[in-house]
């Protein structure tokens, strides 16, 4: 943001400033305790919230919020709903980070108190800013009891509260908050609670931003904070509801099939590769009239230790030479030895080099995971699984699981979450909140070509992350 000229002497704004922190920090005074002077705008020192030695500790976060930035930037671009919020929010933070640097490196001024955020008032682009408090209004530095009057203050209302807004006809219609939470900037309402667009950054470094009604995120925003990955999307009421995924023609779509694709009953099916092209993505899934082309397939190769796709080698041959990029899968079996289980599927399954990952195709249930020991002796079976055709391969295998899994048996294996992409079902409107590589959006598609209901899958990207992917076989 572009610094203004002050409209006060240095002077006066270190006097400003001083009585400004005293109003933030102090205990809550009544409000008709008032500043004098009119503001140009409002500094918040940190090192007030944080003790003296947590430095290094609030540079880790900001670090961490980086991560996340990098991530959500390196797999969305500019149609991406959001995408110039992020991309504004990462610039701050950058420059953040570079203050920290330097406060760290120079050890000396530790105690000495640095701006690190600063929220501007300017009052020429707000020439009616004032601040109504409970029997009476602010103006020019003095209270006055009575009727609203059009001024220019800054004030602490009788809750605590800290603020400064563009009144009209006793509603808010912009303003900055600050109380013990954090500071809001943007619309509010008459109980100067957050309603309508507007930004809140809290004292513990969550950076909220988007559309507000009752003081909580609701309609379209992201949060960003160091403690959680980044949610950008739809909020209902202080809910988060995830990030809608729009269908265009940017995206790199693909199917995965079995034998389901060729036979119902006694009747049997061939697939007309020729003609592939997705023209449904299910019932929950509205692309009106769009259809979009078919960039990859993986198909089933081997479930458990004795089961064969006797169409594989088929479609896989087939897929090949109509350019589509190939892989294969193994649906795993809680009943039989993982090691067993991927010497069967690397025995049947064709891994060219060019190919794509090979896929675990893990789906148990509840009970199934308890009757072998719990989830912990499932991870390690994965882990065995993946180790094996890994080696074997050279290719880095992806875990393809519900978001139910995910939640509830991944959460305990970082290590797996950090060295395998993810594949992931989820049959929602929203994206799932997590890093993946593909999203599986429904299994009641439709593809031309293909007899009956086929499974429709999303790459986490757009193009020039995908051909990074199918360069290196692993999206980050």
């Amino acid at each position: 943001m572009k610094k203004l000229k002050p409209i006060a002497t240095t002077s006066d704004l270190l006097v400003l400033s001083l009585v400004v922190v005293f109003f933030i920090f102090s205990p809550v005074s009544p409000y008709h305790q008032r500043p004098t002077g009119i503001p140009d705008k409002v500094e918040v020192y940190y090192q007030r919230n944080l003790p003296k030695d947590s430095l290094k500790k609030s540079l880790q976060y900001v670090e961490n919020e980086i991560v996340e930035m990098e991530y959500y930037l390196h797999i969305h671009n500019v149609n991406d709903e959001g995408y110039n919020l992020v991309a504004e929010y990462d610039t701050k933070l950058r420059k953040e980070h570079q203050q920290l640097l330097d406060m760290v490196r120079d050890s000396s001024n530790n105690d000495k108190p640095k701006v690190l955020k600063t929220v501007y008032i300017k009052s020429k682009d707000r020439p009616g800013i004032a601040v109504l408090t409970a029997g009476g209004y602010w103006q020019s530095g003095r209270f006055h009891i009575g009727p609203f009057k059009s001024g220019k203050a800054i004030s602490r209302d009788r809750t605590g509260r800290i603020v400064s807004a563009l009144w009209n006809n006793d509603t808010i219609v912009t303003g900055i908050r600050i109380d013990s939470n954090g500071i809001y900037q943007g619309q509010m309402d008459s109980l100067m609670q957050a309603c309508g667009e507007g930004v809140m950054d809290e004292w513990d470094g969550c950076h909220k931003e988007g559309f507000w009604r009752n003081d909580m995120q609701h309609g379209f925003g992201f949060d960003s904070s160091p403690q959680h990955q980044l949610r950008i999307g739809e909020w209902r009421e202080g809910r988060f509801l995830g990030e809608r995924m729009k269908y265009t023609a940017q995206r790199i779509y693909g199917i995965d099939i079995s034998r389901h694709q060729h036979e119902k009953g006694r009747q049997r099916f061939a697939i007309n590769w020729r003609k592939l092209r997705i023209t449904s993505f299910g019932k929950r899934n509205d692309i009106g009239s769009q259809t979009f082309p078919v960039s990859f397939v993986y198909i089933k190769a081997t479930e458990g230790i004795t089961i064969r796709n006797r169409y594989f080698l088929s479609d896989y041959l087939h897929a090949h030479r109509h350019g589509l990029k190939v892989g294969a899968y193994h649906f795993f079996s809680v009943r039989t030895p993982a090691i067993e289980q991927a010497q069967h599927f690397l025995r049947t399954a064709k891994i060219h080099h060019a190919d794509l990952p090979p896929v675990l195709d893990v789906e148990p249930t509840d009970a199934q995971i308890q009757q072998i020991g719990g989830g912990e002796v499932l991870l390690q079976r994965i882990r065995i699984w993946m180790n094996i055709v890994e080696r074997r391969t050279g290719k880095t295998p992806i875990l393809y699981a519900n978001q139910n899994f995910i939640i509830k048996y991944l959460k305990n294996a970082a290590d797996i979450k950090k060295k395998y992409n993810i594949w992931i079902a989820r049959y929602s409107q929203y994206k799932p909140d997590v890093k993946l590589v593909y999203w599986q959006l429904c299994q009641d598609g439709r593809v031309n070509g293909i007899n009956g209901p086929v499974d429709i899958n999303v790459f986490n990207g757009y193009q020039g992350q995908y051909e990074e992917f199918l360069r290196t076989g692993v999206h980050q």
